[in-house]
């Protein structure tokens, strides 16, 4: 028996007669198990309608400490229902329980942390030149935000976006990936039950068509999207045609560099940790692994047998390790991949192949696969993969190193592996990504800015800097003075 959705716009689930459904897939199973719908036109429009009158008539007048009651309680929620949460996302999209159930607790906390935001938007008082002038700033909520988000960590990515477009007075139309859009439309469930009024938060589901009625509305005021580069190009295009800034969280092929000196055990574990959790399917994935010569022996034979012993499964099972790919599509885009790298000349050291076995069942199952003597200019090291794939590029010198992470046209996260103060210091700063990681890899945290540079986006989610995103500065100058004015002299 399947679920059937219906869309969640301004406080009410909306289906039509014969309203457009389309599948979700099991990815382990490769059965349906949920009818999303697929919303019309109209459908979108009457979201960001709903949106738009909800800001405009009250919840832009909403005091911040009212809007840091309820996103304090939408956090509750979702902490109370993180088990339920978990098994719905790794149903969904294959990703282990392990992970989706800790993301869970990390969009909490992000409600919680930009809870603490919500009434601590002031603006600043200036002096001026001008003595009988008070001059001062007020940070005010954008309006209506649209939020386009990839399959990979659902939850995960929302709660980067609707945090902090919520705690600054916005309101907003969120679109999942049709890929995974059903634990979206469950938190809209947790999003009525905290009691946020009707039209602040509103769920669109359904194809590209959806993301294109968005666009070309010509009623948002701020779009941000997590995906791939090439999506992202077209959204940027269309939002600029409309003068709608945008905030861009893209695709990353990031170098993971391991130092001669460097503790080798934990720089493995955390190599592992880089590309093979979440199954790889993650932008910040270390899917190029630069090891200095000297221990590129000892690592790569390391690496190599605990890649053979990663437990795959049931997503749901705890003991799993490691996941489906998400999607049937995305299974045959990585097995490609892994094809054109052996066409190339990369050398196989492990996997390569679609997994099977009594564990796996139907599952779009892909061997953990490392390639080594990887040569930076192949595919495999210059394209995002978006799976369990890892290529291990061999280096001589710090200077090489950091030349080789940055020839590519990402730039959105590094790992440094060392135990020399200065040279994490060094590498750190001259390696251009937007996040660097230093004897850690993946890590995340609400109050830490994430973002990329080059391909891999512009704007910054998460900590402080977001919410730049998500407000506007409007000045006051206030003349005090008794004196009269030549009207037809700018007063300096």
């Amino acid at each position: 028996m399947t679920n059937a959705y219906k869309l969640y716009i301004d406080g009410n689930w909306v289906a039509e007669a014969n309203q457009e459904v389309f599948p979700s897939i099991n990815p382990y199973t490769r059965e349906p198990w949920a009818m999303v719908p697929q919303a019309t036109d109209a459908q979108v429009a009457e979201a960001i309608s709903a949106a738009r009158r909800a800001f405009d008539n009250h919840w832009s007048k909403t005091s911040g400490l009212e809007r840091a009651r309820l996103l304090n309680r939408l956090a509750d929620l979702l902490q109370a229902d993180a088990d339920r949460m978990s098994v719905l996302e790794s149903t969904d999209n294959g990703k282990v329980i392990r992970e989706t159930r800790s993301q869970q607790l990390f969009a909490a906390r992000a409600y919680r942390f930009y809870a603490g935001y919500a009434d601590k938007l002031w603006g600043q008082s200036m002096p001026l030149d001008e003595r009988d002038v008070l001059n001062y700033t007020r940070r005010e909520p954008v309006g209506v935000v649209v939020a386009i988000t990839a399959w990979n960590s659902p939850m995960h990515l929302l709660s980067n976006k609707l945090a902090p477009a919520i705690a600054a007075g916005n309101c907003i139309v969120i679109k999942p990936s049709e890929q995974a859009s059903c634990t979206t439309l469950e938190f809209a469930k947790l999003i009525e039950q905290a009691g946020f009024p009707p039209g602040v938060v509103n769920v669109v589901t359904g194809d590209y068509r959806v993301g294109k009625a968005l666009l070309n509305s010509g009623r948002v005021d701020h779009v941000t999207f997590t995906g791939s580069p090439g999506v992202g190009r077209e959204i940027s295009a269309a939002a600029g045609r409309l003068l709608v800034p945008v905030t861009m969280e893209l695709g990353g092929k990031s170098p993971n560099i391991i130092f001669e000196d460097a503790d080798i055990k934990k720089a493995t574990i955390g190599a592992l940790a880089g590309i093979f959790g979440g199954t790889g399917q993650s932008c910040i994935a270390g899917s190029r692994l630069l090891v200095q010569r000297k221990v590129y022996a000892e690592v790569s034979e390391t690496l190599v047998a605990r890649a053979k012993s990663i437990k795959m499964g049931n997503p749901i099972d705890p003991k799993t390790e490691m996941g489906t790919a998400a999607n049937q599509p995305q299974f045959e885009r990585i097995m490609q991949s892994i094809d054109g790298a052996m066409k190339d000349g990369a050398q196989l050291l492990t996997g390569g192949k679609a997994a099977s076995g009594p564990d796996l069942g139907r599952g779009f199952f892909v061997e953990p696969t490392i390639f080594g003597e990887v040569n930076n200019s192949m595919s495999v090291a210059q394209e995002e993969i978006f799976g369990p794939v890892l290529s291990i590029i061999p280096f001589e010198t710090e200077e090489e190193a950091i030349a080789i992470g940055n020839d590519t046209k990402y730039g959105l996260a590094a790992g440094i592996w060392t135990t020399d103060v200065s040279r994490a210091l060094r590498v750190s700063r001259e390696i251009h990504a937007g996040m660097v990681w230093v004897n850690t890899y993946r890590a995340a945290a609400a109050q830490a800015p994430f973002g990329g540079v080059k391909d891999s986006g512009s704007g910054r989610e998460r900590g402080e800097e977001v919410l730049d995103a998500f407000t506007t500065t409007k000045n006051v100058m206030i003349n005090f003075s008794n004196e009269e004015r030549d009207p037809f002299a700018m007063k300096l």
